[in-house]
């Protein structure tokens, strides 16, 4: 018999079921992870994207609940003082975190979460649900990388710089940790987004086998 969704206040829905599964999905600035991000949510239904909560400022393309929940620096301090993230991190100087009450939420719900996060958050998440299922997005090659960054031309050459040497930093950790269950090279864009699905669906059928078989 299937364990039961942990009780969140709320109401079973006809559409609910009791095969969540948080995913995670990392990878360094430039290499298409957004793109492949929202790939894997649009093809597998019953997928919910997390949005996290920022103190970054929020630009005129920006919109509010859909890129980020904008909160001031004394607003998340005081989450962190009540250890409300799932994880949190300080990137540039902008801190970024997910809630893990919404998380925990949706994941009652049977819902495939997305978290689209760097590798320092996945160690935060992973520690807290070892379940998680983590992906993690490789350019072809570092040089190729570096060139997909400076074809941006949104920044100046020392901010790409900074950001290229953070990215060798980022996937040199990503190998080394104990996170991730699948690497994807993003040499052809679709085809990256149709293996990061394969991937996914066979992981939420594994996890949904589990969940059947655990003691009641």
């Amino acid at each position: 018999m299937a364990d039961h969704p942990p009780e969140t206040g709320h109401p079973r829905l006809p559409t609910d079921t009791d095969n969540g599964l948080l995913l995670i999905i990392s990878g360094p600035s430039g290499v298409g992870k957004t793109t492949i991000t929202r790939g894997v949510e649009r093809s597998i239904p019953g997928s919910v994207f997390s949005v996290s909560y920022t103190t970054r400022a929020k630009t005129e393309a920006d919109v509010e609940g859909v890129d980020y929940h904008f909160i001031d620096h004394d607003e998340f301090q005081e989450l962190i003082d009540q250890d409300a993230f799932l994880e949190w991190a300080d990137v540039f100087g902008k801190r970024y975190g997910t809630r893990q009450k919404w998380v925990e939420e949706q994941l009652a719900r049977g819902r495939l979460v997305i978290l689209e996060i760097d590798v320092e958050g996945a160690k935060q998440v992973k520690a807290k649900m070892p379940e998680a299922f983590g992906v993690f997005i490789l350019p072809p090659s570092e040089e190729e990388l570096l060139r997909r960054l400076q074809s941006r031309k949104r920044e100046s050459e020392e901010l790409i710089q900074k950001r290229f040497a953070e990215a060798q930093h980022e996937i040199r950790e990503a190998k080394a940790c104990d996170v991730y269950d699948r690497f994807i090279i993003n040499e052809d864009l679709d085809a990256a987004i149709q293996e990061a699905i394969m991937h996914v669906k066979a992981a939420r059928i594994a996890h949904g086998n589990r969940s059947e078989n655990a003691p009641s």
